[in-house]
C-alpha cells in the first residue's frame, strides 16, 4: 500500500508585513522567512516564485531588496498544498491546552524538514502527535515511503477537506541547540503568537557555556547580522547587516570558560553563536563559529553547550502569563559539573 502524507494548506491567507528601517537592505526571501517561522525558506521561496508575493502592489521576486515602508503581502493560500510526513517520534511535552503546545527539543532535530532531510524532524513528530488517532487509524505500510506513513487526506461527503491539524512552528532552534518551544495548534493562536513575537512581547533565555573568562558582569552585544555569499559561514556580523543585540549576563566563572544566561533582543539567523565569537568567547562546542585559538577546556562538550532554557508569554487565548523552564540536558550538567569541579579557588 502507498503511504499517503497530511495534505494541508498554510494556516493563514492574506499576510501582510511592513518593512521597518531596520529591514531596509533585507531580501524578500529573508524578510517573510523572519514573520513566517512556520514555513520553511524554500517554502517562501516556492510561494514568491509562484508570483503570489507583492511589494507596494507589485509582484515581486525572491532576491529584491526591500525598503523602510514597504508594504509586503503574500497569499499562501494561492499554493499547492503542502505536505506532512507523521513520524511517532517521542516529544518531550511541557505543555497543551487545545490552543497550543510547548515541548522541549533535543539538541541534532531539525526543526523543519529541508531538501536532503525529509524525516526526523520536530515537524514530524508534531504532525503525528496532533494527528495520532488518524494516523493510527488509516493503517499505512511503514516500508512503502523512506519517510514513513502520513495520513491520508481526508474529505467530507461533499468532498471539503476536514480538519487535519497542522503544527503552527512560529519560532526556531538551531539543530544543534536543545530546549523550549511553543506551537500554536490552531489559527488564532498562531496569528496571536506571531505578532507577540514581531512585537517582542516574548521572552527567551538561553543558557551557554562559552570560552574563555569574561571579566564583566553583564554587557549588550550590539553588532549587525548579514548573509555573505560563497563564503562560509555565510551569517556573520557585517557592516551593513541586520541591527542584532543580545544580552549576555555572566552566572559562574571558571577556570578556562564561563557559564552565561544569553536573552536575544532581536533574533537574527545564528545570532547567539555569531555574537559571542564575535566578542571573542565562543560557544563550547560550536564547530561552526568558534575559533581554534580560543582558549577553552582541553576537553569540550559532547555537542553545543547552548540551551534555551527559559520561556515566556502570554497565553494567545486567555492573555495569561505562562512561564517554563527546562533544565539542562544530563550531558551538558554533567560537563557543567566537571569544570565546577575543575574551577581554581
Amino acid at each position: 500500500m502507498k503511504a499517503m502524507t497530511i495534505e494541508s494548506t498554510p494556516m493563514n491567507q492574506l499576510r501582510t508585513f511592513t518593512a521597518s528601517a531596520s529591514d531596509a537592505g533585507s531580501r524578500l526571501d529573508e524578510f517573510l522567512a523572519a514573520r513566517l517561522g512556520e514555513l520553511s525558506r524554500m517554502r517562501i521561496a516556492r510561494l514568491v516564485a509562484l508570483g503570489v508575493c507583492s511589494v507596494n502592489g507589485a509582484v515581486s521576486v525572491s532576491g529584491s531588496r526591500v525598503a523602510a515602508g514597504d508594504e509586503v503581502r503574500i497569499d499562501l493560500y494561492d499554493a499547492a498544498p503542502t505536505a506532512m510526513n507523521p513520524e511517532a517520534i517521542p516529544l518531550e511535552i511541557a505543555f497543551e491546552d487545545e490552543h497550543i503546545l510547548v515541548v522541549s527539543k533535543p539538541s541534532g532535530m531539525l526543526v523543519h524538514p529541508t531538501r536532503s532531510v525529509k524525516s526526523g524532524t520536530l515537524a514530524n513528530a508534531l504532525a503525528y502527535h496532533l494527528n495520532v488517532a488518524r494516523v493510527d487509524d488509516s493503517k499505512l505500510d511503514d516500508d512503502a515511503s523512506p519517510c514513513g506513513p502520513g495520513l491520508p487526506t481526508a474529505q467530507s461527503d461533499s468532498g471539503e477537506r476536514t480538519d487535519i491539524k497542522r503544527p503552527g512552528i512560529v519560532h526556531r532552534l538551531d539543530r544543534a541547540t536543545s530546549g523550549l518551544l511553543v506551537i500554536a495548534k490552531e489559527p488564532k493562536a498562531h496569528s496571536v503568537l506571531s505578532r507577540h513575537f514581531q512585537k517582542r512581547l516574548i521572552e527567551k533565555r538561553y543558557l551557554a557555556l562559552l570560552a574563555g573568562v569574561i571579566a564583566a558582569d553583564s554587557e549588550l552585544i550590539s553588532a549587525p547580522i548579514g548573509r555573505v555569499e560563497d563564503v562560509r559561514p555565510y551569517w556573520r556580523v557585517v557592516e551593513g547587516g541586520k541591527a542584532a543585540e543580545t544580552r549576555l549576563n555572566v552566572l559562574e566563572r571558571f577556570t578556562a570558560a564561563t557559564l552565561v544566561e544569553l536573552e536575544p533582543v532581536t533574533g537574527r539567523t545564528n545570532q547567539l553563536r555569531i555574537h559571542c565569537s564575535w566578542i571573542g568567547h565562543a560557544v563550547l562546542g560550536d564547530e561552526v563559529y568558534a575559533s581554534k585559538k580560543l582558549a577553552g577546556p582541553s576537553l569540550g562538550p559532547s555537542r553545543l553547550f547552548l540551551h534555551a532554557w527559559r520561556l515566556a508569554f502570554h497565553h494567545p487565548s486567555t492573555g495569561a502569563w505562562m512561564e517554563f523552564k527546562s533544565p539542562l540536558p544530563q550531558e551538558l550538567d554533567s560537563f557543567l559539573e566537571g569544570c565546577r569541579n575543575g574551577r581554581e579557588s
